[in-house]
């Protein structure tokens, strides 16, 4: 196996402490769940982002939601129930949501000034799809300054074709988490890898 490149830039991936991580839940939208945009393993991946914002709750971290509008009559409308977050990682009151409309969560929001707000160099990236938004928004983290790391489990994607060959699902989802992990976070299996 090749040398990941975090690792010859000399970053350091030793786990992160929940509590004094931000806790970023990337489009955790109806659309993902059912309909033409519906992902694989995404019941699972939101039972993980469900025990993972309970807990992140309880220890004191900070949350921000992100959600995507495509505007109206999009798979991604956020004046409709398909464009909603799911309501198993609904946000509490007093937690934000960030509506974005590129697959970066950090542009054209302020998601960077929430990040900065709360605190904490760390941030922790979940969600919806694997292969897009995670893999963006944990880009746009890391070039920001953050030391960023992504939860497996809590993360699904779909499968798509490719000019070289059909991707499955878990294809892509292994082949983003690696890119994810090459560049820009740490990647980790589950929650139980947090401290």
């Amino acid at each position: 196996m090749a040398t990941p490149l975090r690792e010859l830039d000399g970053h350091q991936d030793t786990p992160t402490t929940l509590a004094d991580s931000t806790v970023i839940l990337v489009d955790y939208q109806n659309t993902y769940t059912r309909g033409v945009m519906e992902l694989e393993g995404w019941s699972e991946a939101l039972d993980a982002a469900a025990a993972l914002l309970e807990r992140a709750r309880r220890e004191g971290a900070k949350v921000v939601h992100v959600q995507h509008d495509g505007g109206e009559g999009s798979p991604y409308d956020i004046r409709a129930d398909i464009g909603r977050i799911h309501a198993r990682v609904a946000p509490l009151e007093g937690e934000p949501v960030v509506v974005k409309s590129a697959p970066n969560g950090f542009v054209g929001t302020d998601l960077g000034d929430r990040v900065d707000a709360a605190g904490n160099a760390d941030v922790i990236v979940v969600g919806f799809m694997t292969h897009m938004c995670v893999t963006f928004t944990s880009e746009g983290a890391f070039l920001r300054g953050n030391r960023v790391t992504v939860v497996a489990d809590a993360c699904a994607t779909r499968a798509l074709p490719s000019a070289a060959g059909d991707v499955t699902a878990a294809g892509l989802h292994r082949a983003a988490l690696a890119t994810i992990g090459d560049a820009y976070a740490q990647v980790v299996p589950n929650a139980d890898a947090l401290r």
